[in-house]
């Protein structure tokens, strides 16, 4: 499992730093099942900011999400993996930082299509990317790219008991 190598507790009221384990927890119960939206930020070769809603799901230690070859999003990850995830997660938001590269590996974006048939988006792995009926109007037609977000950085905020905010450094 993916470990923060150091914690800093951002909290200014007393509380506790919060457990990386929590987050991760609630990543792995409620991805793909609730309906969360996760937003990645990327960056424009000119600088500008572009931020995209994405359904994204934590499987096997990692977050993963898809992008339409043609969209923003794949376009600016193309010139520069650096980007955010963000998601309001049951009693947490959390903001994920590091690099998304593409996956290669067709075992596991068959891994991963199977994630996203388990929450009710009939995916299908077609070589090393994504196939399915239906998606997001804005993704553009089947086959999509699968990214796997690598971890450098995560700021989560607890909206619930135990408060408190917290960031994770996962790079040493």
């Amino acid at each position: 499992m993916t470990e923060p190598t150091k914690t800093k507790n951002l909290d200014r009221y007393g509380s506790a730093a919060l457990a990386w384990s929590r987050a991760r927890d609630i990543l792995v119960a409620d991805t793909p099942t609730a309906d969360l939206t996760f937003f990645v930020g990327t960056v424009r070769p000119d600088g500008r900011p572009h931020s995209a809603g994405v359904g994204a799901v934590w499987v096997d230690d990692a977050l993963y999400f898809k992008a339409g070859p043609g969209t923003r999003r794949a376009r600016n990850l193309a010139a520069n993996p650096a980007c955010t995830v963000s998601v309001r997660l049951r009693g947490m938001d959390l903001t994920l930082e590091g690099e998304a590269d593409q996956v290669t590996d067709p075992a596991v974006v068959e891994r991963v299509a199977a994630v996203y048939r388990e929450g009710g988006w009939p995916a299908t792995a077609d070589g090393a990317a994504l196939t399915a009926p239906y998606s997001a109007p804005s993704a553009g037609p089947a086959p999509w790219p699968l990214y796997r977000l690598s971890l450098h950085r995560a700021i989560g905020l607890a909206s619930a008991e135990p408060h408190g905010a917290t960031r994770w450094d996962f790079t040493t």
